[in-house]
């Protein structure tokens, strides 16, 4: 076994990496870039090396600095995690020129399947079904349009290099394949140092699922089941699962048996992800294997028990695989979302900055990981197992750190586990509005708007889910009344709480309780409650003018950022901020402002006007902080509605900002080059 690997990696996945490396006694090196100096996978490792400038492509891509680093640090094998120089042939080739391991499959299989259009070849070859497309390299956009027109709309244009979402875009009609060829060129490019592009059909109303492989250098290879993913925006996981709600056993045998004979094939070793689309009537069609560690691999963990980081470390010394596949077992049901620096209020662009607070719930072990722990990582800090659920978050960040513009926005995977798909869902739900992030946008709110969703719920989703159910971006939740009820009852006991505290403080009387009225109204999401609150030793007893009462229990102190209460015998979970005459409380989605008044209070609030907010229909501004790629205009020019505007990168994803309505430039403030900070004025117009 290896005495020291290296991690050519960052963020959640070198943590990660690096949690199941300590508990094999496995010394690590962490890599880093300016950016990354203070980063948790830096602290983590028992030692770090710098490697250059923020920029992935002059340091974490830039091989040469990774090889350097493993030489002055005798590193004896390299992790790649996922991304970055992981599908990366040539890295693999100087590792093995080198001496030093990769813990990955070897550089036959990776350039057989890394490469999107050469596995296509391959698995037609092998007669495994595809979806219809180009195969071949494309010169430049007027190809891109004729091919696409050939295949017929929509269609796919992809990285052949590609994954995570980076390097893709679907064109529904030529200016949209002209336009994504170009954009897909350039991601590709800055994301992988490889800019070829492919195009293929796009089947509308699919559901991607996948199924992991794993394979030794002694011939066995074996599959975990599948992970459902279909739950995407612009081709990139928001949430995953597994097993899916959607398949049979006969399906889902057939796939994994499928996925074998592809990766036995090519002479896979290592862990591996075979890509499927499957349609209604659960057929399937290959898309691209992923020859490397897959994002959402705890998933598969959660459910089989397996730790795949650590297999993956064993077969790359020469293990054989300690199970068969009539050893796998899938048990119980796990959910996992992604968390990332990303406004879904401005149409989801990246946002970056300082995390105020970060407090992800506590990680709880249970179920596979409970009773097959040898193969997992142990959560840090866990609570005692319960044995009937889990909660589990990789993270690759800490409170007061920087998000930096310069790379993945992903910053967590908060996964839970369930014996079925209710309970994880349930899980799920908890948990997010258990987790405390502040100082940048994140997507906790979106997330938990999914979990409740009724077509989510029933599991009757496609990729299209995003896209279908949110057609004008996200704007928040608007709660149901039974829901607002509970809010309400628990902002009223809150509020008794704080008055009274208030009371204590000013020192006015030392019977606090005659200074406390019992009678409140409650005003959240435009609706008012008329309560009257009855405390006792063990909570408060709200009763509402319009029905029944509510008992609140909990242990909320005034200035708790998180309260966990108890409302009519469920437990409520609520973000709490302060406002002038009440709370800014987040649940479930919601973002709320809930005033808590006197009758006479709320009376004369009635009467008050509503504040305007500021005019800025007349300019463009950047939804994000950024870097000007490209302005497209000049003052003068009348353009018109949907016209491209200016191009806006943020990490590594080029974002296309178009003209809202006809009119004229009349002064264009940003260049080409520009860095620009989020609400910064680009244009404005007559």
């Amino acid at each position: 076994m290896f005495k020291k690997i290296l991690i050519a990696n960052r963020g959640e996945i070198a943590c990660r990496v690096i949690k199941t490396a300590k508990k094999m006694g496995i010394a690590t090196v962490a890599i880093y870039s300016d950016a990354d100096r203070n980063a948790l996978h830096v602290a983590m490792a028992d030692e770090a090396v710098h490697i250059g400038p923020a920029p992935a492509n002059q340091s974490y891509i830039v091989i040469d600095k990774v090889m350097q680093a493993i030489r002055d640090t005798g590193a004896e094998a390299v992790h790649p995690g996922y991304g970055f120089l992981s599908e990366n042939p040539k890295f693999a080739q100087a590792l093995e020129a080198a001496g030093v391991a990769f813990i990955g499959p070897p550089v036959g299989a990776i350039e057989a399947m890394g490469d999107k259009i050469t596995s296509k070849k391959l698995a037609q070859e092998a007669g495994v079904s595809t979806v219809p497309g180009h195969m071949g390299l494309i010169a430049d956009a007027d190809e891109a349009v004729k091919i696409a027109t050939e295949i017929g709309y929509p269609v796919m244009i992809k990285a052949s290099a590609g994954g995570g979402g980076k390097g893709m875009r679907i064109a529904w009609d030529d200016d949209e394949a002209r336009e994504g060829f170009q954009s897909s060129k350039n991601e590709a490019a800055n994301s992988f140092g490889d800019d070829r592009i492919f195009i293929e059909k796009f089947v509308t109303q699919p559901r991607h699922i996948e199924i992991q492989v794993l394979a030794d250098n002694h011939g066995n290879c074996i599959y975990l089941g599948e992970r459902e993913c279909s739950i995407q925006r612009r081709n990139q996981k928001v949430i995953e699962e597994a097993p899916s709600p959607f398949l049979d056993a006969e399906t889902r045998r057939a796939m994994g048996e499928q996925s074998v004979a592809l990766a036995k094939a090519v002479g896979y070793s290592s862990a591996g992800t075979v890509e499927f689309i499957v349609d209604g009537d659960r057929n399937f069609y290959f898309l691209e294997m992923n020859t490397r560690l897959q994002v959402e691999h705890p998933v598969t963990e959660l459910i089989t028990g397996v730790d795949l980081v650590e297999q993956m470390i064993r077969v790359a010394s020469g293990e054989t695989l300690p199970m068969t596949q009539d050893d796998v077992t899938l048990t119980g049901w796990a959910m996992e979302s992604r968390l990332y620096a990303e406004d879904p209020y401005r149409g989801f662009l990246p946002s970056i900055g300082r995390l105020t607070r970060y407090r992800p719930p506590a990680e709880v072990a249970a179920g596979p990981m409970q009773t097959a722990g040898k193969w997992l990582p142990q959560p840090s800090g866990q609570d005692a197992p319960s044995g009937d659920s889990a909660t589990r978050n990789d993270t690759g960040v800490y409170e007061g750190g920087e998000i930096s513009m310069y790379y993945d926005p992903m910053i967590a995977k908060l996964c839970t586990w369930g014996a079925d798909r209710g309970a994880a869902i349930e899980g799920m739900r908890l948990a997010l509005d258990r987790f405390e992030v502040e100082g940048i946008g994140h997507n906790l709110p979106f997330l938990s708007a999914v979990m409740d969703h009724p077509k989510f719920v029933s599991g009757d989703i496609t990729t299209a889910f995003i896209a279908e159910e949110y057609p004008d971006g996200f704007n928040g939740v608007a709660l149901p009344g039974d829901a607002l009820r509970r809010i309400a009852a628990a902002a009223a006991a809150m509020n008794r709480v704080a008055e009274i505290r208030r009371t204590r403080i000013s020192g006015r009387m030392d019977n606090h309780e005659r200074h406390v009225g019992d009678d409140w109204v409650v005003t959240l999401q435009g609706a008012d409650f008329v309560v009257r609150v009855e405390a006792d030793q063990g909570g408060s007893t709200v009763h509402f003018e319009d029905g029944a009462p509510l008992r609140v229990e909990a242990a909320w102190t005034p200035g708790d950022q998180l309260a966990v209460l108890d409302v009519g015998g469920a437990p409520l979970v609520l973000k709490v901020g302060k406002i002038s005459g009440g709370f800014r409380l987040r649940t479930r989605g919601a973002d709320l402002k809930v005033h808590v008044r006197t009758p006479r209070q709320a009376e004369l609030a009635r009467l008050m006007p509503e504040k305007v907010a500021p005019d800025t229909s007349r300019m463009l501004l950047c939804p994000m902080p950024g870097l000007v790629v490209k302005i497209n205009v000049e003052v003068g020019d009348e353009v018109q509605e949907g016209q491209p505007l200016c191009t806006v990168e943020a990490m590594k994803m080029e974002n296309i900002l178009r003209a809202e309505r006809k009119c004229v430039v009349s002064k264009v403030n940003a260049a080409a080059g520009d860095s620009l900070a989020v609400d910064e004025v680009i244009m404005e117009f007559e």
